[in-house]
């Protein structure tokens, strides 16, 4: 009878890669977002209440909001960044998919700065 050696299946694919330094935000990054959610949340009911964008509450929320979307998302980004190019040598196609998630996080850096601009001089 032949010995059956266990060999590791040819071809088998990596599903992650570990990450090799924390971001500077990861251990406040949960508790940043969830106080961005709310202050955000009453925004926009306030909004919705047919509240002006130029009155104080909307004001204050975003002035809250706004900083902590752009770094908490930067933060994010660099998260991204750093696994699309660890994931290149390995996966060119996970690496691209990844830095397209990255280009969506830059937008979205530019859209919240571009809405604080908007409502905050008003």
């Amino acid at each position: 009878m032949p010995v059956l050696d266990r060999q590791a299946a040819p071809g088998r694919r990596l599903d992650r890669i570990p990450e090799t330094a924390p971001t500077p935000l990861q251990r406040h990054y949960i508790n940043l977002s969830a106080l961005a959610l709310v202050a955000g949340a009453i925004a926009i009911t306030a909004l919705e209440l047919g509240t002006p964008p130029s009155s104080p509450l909307v004001k204050l929320c975003v002035l809250v909001a706004a900083p902590i979307l752009v770094l908490t998302t930067a933060d994010a980004a660099l998260r991204i960044w750093r696994s699309a190019w660890a994931w290149m040598p390995i996966a060119r196609g996970k690496g691209l998919f990844r830095l397209v998630w990255f280009a969506g996080a830059l937008l979205g850096i530019g859209v919240v700065i571009g809405v604080a601009t908007v409502v905050l001089p008003a």
